[in-house]
Parts: structure tokens; C-alpha cells; sequence
């Protein structure tokens, strides 16, 4: 296993923009959360105020599965870096509905007005009908990776040189040069390139290109499976690749109380979206070369949160929480992106009673490499 010996780095914490109606659980249990442009707001000055450094903007054009109204992922997220002062906001977005150079260009504008707050998440598309619907070329999985490749690579070198130029498959580049840069930072090269996935061709995409690979909710197992390949294909390429692992928090005063939760959220889950979302996702796994790819061995229940949330485990009370988070960071994770059931009260919650816990937990590990008593493995 490659040495997931922690840094020192304090984890940061994202949480899933509720830009997309319906909330993160394709249930009909009551979630108390909203799209609108005045609670998104409220959501990104409360994050910021209780510790959380990142917000992901969804990104969905069709009205399906649950979410039948969205708001434009870089259009919200230009909103709210314009209504925060900390808060760094990653924009996901797709390849083949964009050009890297007009993403580049509109990124370069909101990083200089937040100061250096945008990111991007590169997805290479799951969903067949938002391209053919809309009369898009559509690729297959291992197609649509290597166009994500590229992607990147143009986007990190617009915004990193002067008169570039590229000249690949899918994009054709010649003596280009975007004015402004993005915003200087300090130590920082360019805005984060957030990339995730869990195919073959999507772990070579995180280890060679991308500065953070996003995992879909896992085990402690299936975690450092995972982390081991993109790490050894970073390795391999010079590089540190960073990693976010997605999360579905339900805090309540006891494990047994928030067991009973997710139950319930079960119990009254929306099986035809489920059904529907779990049918196109596989679909786009099985179009691989090794038939390996995002969502393929989630059940039913994992889809009912639909980035297998459920998987990573993050139930109890906050010390119960906070402790199983630090189990994930002595393996590798540096940033939980967060989903949580009612999202204001919820995420401010958290950000009061687990986050300073985990700082606590941090320095003891800093300190004796094992803060818990259970050594990582």
C-alpha cells in the first residue's frame, strides 16, 4: 500500500451547493433546504463563518431525477464568490459543452473580482441525453476522458503562459494568450483543477493532470484503493495529486438516532428516480474499456444519496464523526465535500460542534500519529 502518512495540512471542508431543487437525497422525506439564489447566499456566509473553505456548484441542464429546476453552475458560483469574502467556490462543468478557452476567460474574470477564490471541477459527462438532446457530440467513456484530458491541460495553460498553444484531438490552440491571469496568490500556480471519477481512465486523468481528485462516498477500503492508484500515476508523473472524498452527514445525538434517520430517508425513497439515475450512471461505467467506472458496484440504497454519500459513513454525534474523519485523513483525505439533509441548520451545526473537534483531533495527531487509539490501515 502506498504511505498514506498524513500532513499536517489542516483538512478542509466543502459542502455541496443546493443549486439544484429537490436536495441531495432522491427521497421524499422532508429536507429543508432550498434553490434560490437569497438561500444560497445565506448558506455561503454561514459556511464560511463556521470553518468550511469550498462550495461545489452541481452542474445539471436537464430536468431529471429529482431535480427538476437548477441554476447554471458558474453563474451561481460567480454569485457567491461576489457575496462572501472567504469562501472558495468551484464551478463543475463539462467538456464538450464548454471551450476550455471560454471557461479560462470566464474563470480568469471571477477569480480577479473574488480575489482568488474560483475552481473548477472538470466532469466529463454522465448524462446521454443533456449532449444528444441538445444535438452534442456524444462520446464514449474513455473518449470523453481523454477530451477531459486535454481540457485541463488547456486550461492550465491559459492561465499560466503567455502565447500558448496546444494542438491535440479535441482542441487546437495556437499563440493564445488570455489577459487578465487569474488572480496572483501566493503559492498558488492557478485556480484549483478539481477533477473526479472512478474508472480507469479517470484515476489516470487524477494522478497526470488534475490537482484534486474527487472521490465518490467510500469505506476506509475502497477509499485507499483508490488514493493508492492515482497517488503511484501522480508519482509516476512528478506530481501530488490532492484528494476530496464525498460525504452525507447525519448528525444527531446518538449513532442508533441517526441510523434511524438514514432508514427513514430509505423507506421513503423515490424508486423510479433511483432507478432511472441508477440506470443511466451504469450505463456510462459499462461503456468502458474494463467495464470499471463511476457508480458500478453502488446498490439502490448507495444511489439514494447519488454520489454514494451513504458509503463514507459519516453517522452519530460529532465526537463519533469527528473521529471517524480523522480515520479517513490518517489514509489519505484532505477535504470532505458535505451533504447534509436540512442544510442550514445542519451545516452550521457542524461547523459549531464536529470541525472544532477535529481540529482538536488534528493537533493529537500532529503530535502522537494516532489520535484515536486505532492505527490506520
Amino acid at each position: 500500500m502506498t504511505d498514506s502518512t498524513p500532513t499536517h495540512e489542516p483538512l478542509k471542508f466543502a459542502y455541496w451547493v443546493p443549486n439544484v431543487s429537490g436536495g441531495l437525497v432522491i427521497s421524499s422525506i422532508e429536507q429543508r433546504t432550498d434553490w434560490d439564489y437569497d438561500y444560497n447566499v445565506k448558506l455561503a456566509r454561514t459556511a464560511e463563518r463556521v470553518g468550511f473553505e469550498y462550495a461545489l456548484s452541481q452542474v445539471r441542464y436537464a430536468s431529471s431525477y429529482g431535480a427538476a429546476q437548477q441554476h447554471e453552475s458558474t453563474s451561481i458560483s460567480l454569485a457567491l464568490l461576489l457575496a462572501t469574502e472567504k469562501l472558495k467556490v468551484i464551478a463543475a462543468i463539462h467538456p464538450g459543452i464548454w471551450h476550455p478557452a471560454v471557461l479560462a476567460k470566464f474563470i480568469n474574470t471571477a477569480d480577479q473580482f473574488s480575489h482568488g477564490r474560483a475552481a473548477v471541477n472538470v466532469v466529463s459527462g454522465w448524462f446521454k441525453d443533456e449532449y444528444t438532446d441538445l444535438g452534442l457530440e456524444w462520446l464514449e467513456h474513455d473518449e470523453r476522458y481523454e477530451r477531459a484530458a486535454e481540457f485541463i491541460q488547456v486550461l492550465r495553460g491559459l492561465w499560466t503562459q503567455e502565447r500558448f498553444s496546444f494542438h491535440g484531438k479535441y482542441y487546437d490552440i495556437t499563440d493564445f494568450t488570455l489577459r487578465p491571469f487569474p488572480y496572483e496568490v501566493p503559492g498558488r500556480a492557478h485556480p484549483d483543477i478539481f477533477q473526479g471519477g472512478n474508472s480507469t481512465a479517470a484515476r489516470f486523468n487524477g494522478g497526470a493532470f488534475s490537482d484534486w481528485y474527487f472521490s465518490n462516498g467510500k469505506d476506509f477500503d475502497g477509499f485507499t484503493e483508490q488514493y493508492d492508484d492515482v497517488t503511484r500515476i501522480a508519482a509516476e508523473h512528478g506530481r501530488r495529486t490532492r484528494f476530496g472524498l464525498n460525504g452525507f452527514v447525519i448528525q444527531r445525538d446518538s449513532r442508533a438516532e441517526a441510523e434511524a434517520q438514514l432508514r427513514e430517508i430509505i423507506a421513503h425513497a423515490d424508486s423510479g428516480a433511483v432507478e432511472g439515475f441508477r440506470k443511466s450512471v451504469q450505463e456510462a461505467g459499462n461503456s468502458t474499456a474494463d467495464k470499471k467506472g463511476m457508480w458500478a458496484d453502488s446498490s439502490l440504497e448507495d444511489l439514494v444519496q447519488y454520489n454514494d454519500g451513504f458509503r463514507t459513513q459519516l453517522f452519530g454525534d460529532a465526537q463519533q464523526i469527528a473521529e471517524r474523519i480523522i480515520e479517513y485523513k490518517k489514509r489519505g483525505v484532505d477535504l470532505f465535500l458535505l451533504g447534509f439533509l436540512h442544510f442550514q441548520e445542519e451545516l452550521e451545526h457542524f461547523g459549531a460542534t464536529v470541525i472544532p473537534i477535529v481540529r482538536e483531533l488534528e493537533a493529537d495527531l500532529a503530535r502522537t500519529g494516532d489520535p484515536i487509539g486505532v492505527a490506520a490501515g
